[in-house]
């Protein structure tokens, strides 16, 4: 009976090597060939700080809730664009922009003139300050149909033309 016992004790320890043989063995081959198949991590660009402070141009006081827009651009192609706005102090920080990376800004409040330049993110933080002016006076060269100017017309005589209309004869 003794060796009976030893046999089926072998017996038994060779099946459960032999399963647990079957099991570890193509897990660790299927790991060997999935990290030879992965890619490698490429880190994303070092970004630069933004801060960007609108001001009114008259009284250098914080504009807020204003339009900042971020347009990254490569050559004359635009990459899409990110629009912050301005807190109550004026401010509008961004740091997701890779330096080395050419901007086009925008700014755009209710009531004020629009603002827009390009720029170079050339180092880690930039601070800027941008004083919007309010809208000036618009100017026409309008010429009516006669090919006069639309010079204005003196208070209680209006002649036909194109801004007001000419009545048909009664």
């Amino acid at each position: 009976m003794n060796a009976m016992f030893k046999l089926s004790t072998v017996r038994l320890f060779a099946l459960v090597s032999a399963i647990a043989m079957a099991l570890l063995l193509p897990g660790v081959h299927a790991q060997d060939q999935s990290t030879q198949k992965m890619r490698k991590y490429k880190p994303p660009p070092p970004a630069a700080t933004i801060e960007v402070t609108v001001l009114k141009a008259a009284n250098g006081k914080p504009i807020e809730n204003a339009a900042v827009i971020f347009r990254p651009i490569e050559g004359d192609r635009d990459r899409g664009g990110m629009e912050l706005k301005t807190n109550a102090d004026g401010k509008a920080v961004i740091d997701v922009i890779p330096i080395g990376d050419t901007i086009r800004l925008h700014i755009i409040a209710k009531g004020f003139q629009t603002h827009g330049e390009d720029f170079k993110v050339d180092k880690a933080r930039i601070s800027m300050e941008v004083r919007l002016k309010r809208p000036g006076e618009q100017f026409s060269v309008y010429k009516d149909s006669n090919g006069s100017s639309g010079t204005p017309q003196p208070k209680g005589e209006n002649q036909p033309g194109a801004q007001s209309p000419q009545q048909p004869p009664k």
